[in-house]
């Protein structure tokens, strides 16, 4: 897949290392040099110095090659206007924009693009530390390895169904934990009941 990542901060050049360990064709622009030269030794990607609203800027990192587009800046504003720009003008149907303010983020989703918050995601985090018994875990299967972590729902999901709830980026929904401790495994192609005191057990590939 050919990945355009549009901001050279921490998160921006994560995402690109992340995804150019992963064989992914990468190029990540900035317009600030000295972003790009903090990117690892290791990575094989192609840097772009240029503004990302910038059309002439996007055109010649080759966003118009690209199958996917990831805005990163720390800014919500540009992350839109760009994401909009990547969707509209150049016609990439899949966009992913990070969200600092988590109120803003149905204004992503109604713009049609996936949207990351990570102040959600380190919120999520925080509160299942203290709250949890049940701490994040690995599991090794051969060469990969799956990263499991439960996650304490609120109550406003209680009478809900799983099918409901939003999982962030490459999670997947293995199955639910019940306040008394019972572990309710997710089938393939059935939803379970949703009740105050549950946790959502996420999975990710991380090898």
């Amino acid at each position: 897949m050919n990945v355009m990542i549009v901001g050279g901060g921490l998160l921006g050049r994560r995402t690109a290392e992340l995804l150019d360990q992963l064989g992914h064709d990468v190029v990540l622009i900035d317009e600030n040099a000295e972003n790009l030269a903090l990117l690892s030794p290791d990575f094989q990607g192609v840097t772009s110095l240029g503004f990302p609203m910038d059309l002439n800027s996007l055109r010649e990192a080759g966003i118009e090659s690209c199958d996917a587009v990831v805005v990163a800046t720390s800014d919500d504003n540009l992350n839109i206007t760009v994401g909009q720009m990547a969707k509209n003008v150049f016609g990439i149907q899949k966009v992913a924009s990070r969200i600092s303010d988590p109120e803003r983020e149905s204004v992503f989703q109604g713009l049609g693009l996936l949207s990351v918050c990570p102040t959600n995601m380190a919120a999520d985090k925080l509160v299942s530390v203290l709250t949890s018994p049940w701490q994040s875990r690995q599991v090794s299967f051969g060469a990969s390895t799956v990263a499991l972590e439960a996650r304490p729902l609120e109550k406003k999901w209680a009478g809900r169904t799983t099918a409901q709830l939003e999982a962030r980026p490459g999670d997947g929904l293995l199955g639910i934990v019940r306040a008394d401790g019972r572990f309710l495994l997710r089938e393939l192609g059935a939803e379970l009941p949703l009740e105050e005191g549950d946790m959502a057990v996420y999975s990710r590939m991380i090898d």
